[in-house]
C-alpha cells in the first residue's frame, strides 16, 4: 500500500501513513494526529481557508458588554473590537476520558481589554494536567498568544473546538469548558429564558463575525451529552449565572441553605443523559471582574477562586465549593473596598439535573 511520510504532533515521532488517510495514531504517545489534506494546484490545503464575510452579525438589540475592570464595573456600554480576518481551522483530532476546552479572550490593544483572562487559562491548563490527570494532549488552549491559526479565539476557531470538546463522547467522560473574557446580554428572540435576555460569549472578532449566543452553546456540548458522561463548565464573565442554559439554577444563601429554581420554559435544554454542571462568575444581572488582590497579578476571581479551594480541600461538595468560592471573592472585595451591593458578584451553580448540592461530590 502507497504511503507517505508523517510526525506525530504531540512528541515528534516519525510514522508512515496510507495516502487518503486523515488522521493517524502514534505508536508511541497514542495520540492522534490529524493530517494535512491533498494540496491544490494553488498550492493551498484544500478546505482549510474559509472565505470571511464582512457584513456585521447584528441582534438588532442593544447588548451589554461584560467582564470589566472592577473600577469601571458599572460601565458596560458595549465596545465593538476591530479584529483582522483569521483563518479557522479544525481542532486536533485528539480524544481521551477526560477533555478540555480553555478559552482566554483579553481583546488585547482596545479601551475594554482584560488583563487576566490568558493567565486564568494557564492556571486552569496547570489544575487540570498537574493536579486531575488531564492529558496535555487533550486539553485544547485558546487564547491570543497562540501560534497556531486554529487556536486564536475566533468564532470559528471557538465553535470548532466546542463540536470537538463532545464529539465521540462515551459514558465516563469528563468534559470541561472554561471561558475567561467578556460576555454581553441581548433580548431573547425564541421565549426561552427566565429574566427575557440571551446570555453571549463575544469572540475576538465579534465585531464581524458576531457572538456565541448560550441556545448555541447549549446545542453544542450539553444536548449531545450522552448518560454516564459530565460536563463541567468554568464561566468567568459577567452575567453568566445561566451561560450555559441549563434547566435547573441553584440558589444559596449565607448559611447554606438552598433551593432549586425551574428554568425550564419552553424547549428542552437538557442533556441525552449526561449530566451538565455550569460553575459561573456571578448572576445574570452582575458583572464580574480582574483583579490583583489575590495574587499581586490580574486574575479572574472566579477562576482564581475555584482554582484555589480544588486546591486545598480534596473531598469537596459543590455546596461547599460554592460556600469557599463566595468567602473568598468577598474577602477579596473588602480589601480593595468592593463592599456596595452593585459592585458585588457571588458565584452561582446551574445543572442539568437537582440534586443535594452538600451531599455530591466534585469529580472532574
Amino acid at each position: 500500500m502507497d504511503s507517505r511520510r508523517c510526525k506525530c504532533k504531540w512528541c515528534g515521532t516519525k510514522m508512515s501513513a496510507p495516502i487518503g488517510a486523515q488522521t493517524i495514531s502514534c505508536p508511541r504517545c497514542q495520540s492522534v494526529t490529524q493530517l494535512q489534506p491533498p494540496r491544490n494546484n494553488n498550492g493551498f490545503a484544500a478546505g482549510v481557508i474559509n472565505n470571511i464575510m464582512g457584513a456585521v452579525v447584528n441582534t438588532g438589540f442593544p447588548a451589554r458588554l461584560g467582564r470589566m475592570n472592577p473600577t469601571n464595573a458599572n460601565n458596560c456600554q458595549p465596545q465593538l473590537f476591530n479584529m483582522s480576518p483569521q483563518i479557522t481551522m479544525q481542532p486536533p483530532a485528539v480524544h481521551g476520558r477526560k477533555r478540555a476546552v480553555l478559552c482566554g479572550i483579553t481583546y488585547r490593544g482596545h479601551s475594554k481589554s482584560l488583563k487576566g483572562s490568558i493567565n486564568d487559562v494557564l492556571s486552569m491548563r496547570y489544575l487540570l494536567v498537574q493536579k486531575l490527570g488531564f492529558p496535555n494532549a487533550s486539553v485544547l488552549v485558546l487564547t491570543e498568544d497562540e501560534k497556531d491559526p486554529c487556536k486564536i479565539p475566533t468564532k470559528g476557531n471557538i465553535r470548532s473546538a466546542l463540536r470537538w470538546l463532545v464529539h465521540g463522547c462515551q459514558p465516563g467522560d469528563s468534559l470541561v469548558f472554561h471561558y475567561s473574557g467578556h460576555g454581553t446580554r441581548v433580548r431573547d428572540r425564541d421565549g426561552d429564558e427566565v429574566d427575557g435576555n440571551d446570555e453571549s460569549l463575544c469572540p475576538v472578532d465579534f465585531e464581524t463575525e458576531g457572538r456565541i449566543l448560550d441556545d448555541e452553546i447549549n446545542n453544542t456540548i450539553v444536548r449531545p451529552l450522552p448518560c454516564g458522561a459530565t460536563l463541567h463548565g468554568i464561566i468567568d464573565t459577567c452575567f453568566s449565572g445561566t451561560f450555559l442554559d441549563l434547566p435547573f439554577m441553584c440558589r444559596i444563601n449565607r448559611a447554606g441553605h438552598f433551593m432549586w429554581e425551574d428554568h425550564r420554559i419552553s424547549t428542552y435544554k437538557g442533556t441525552r443523559g449526561g449530566t451538565a454542571i455550569s460553575i459561573s462568575a456571578c448572576d445574570d444581572h452582575q458583572n464580574s471582574g480582574d483583579t490583583t488582590a489575590f495574587t499581586g497579578f490580574p486574575t479572574g476571581a472566579l477562576t482564581y477562586s475555584f482554582i484555589k479551594t480544588l486546591e486545598q480541600e480534596t473531598k469537596l461538595t459543590y455546596g461547599r465549593l460554592l460556600m469557599s468560592m463566595h468567602n473568598k471573592i468577598h474577602e477579596a472585595q473588602k480589601g480593595v473596598g468592593m463592599n456596595g451591593a452593585n459592585e458585588t458578584q457571588e458565584p452561582q451553580l446551574s445543572a442539568s439535573e437537582q440534586f443535594d448540592i452538600h451531599s455530591k461530590m466534585v469529580a472532574l
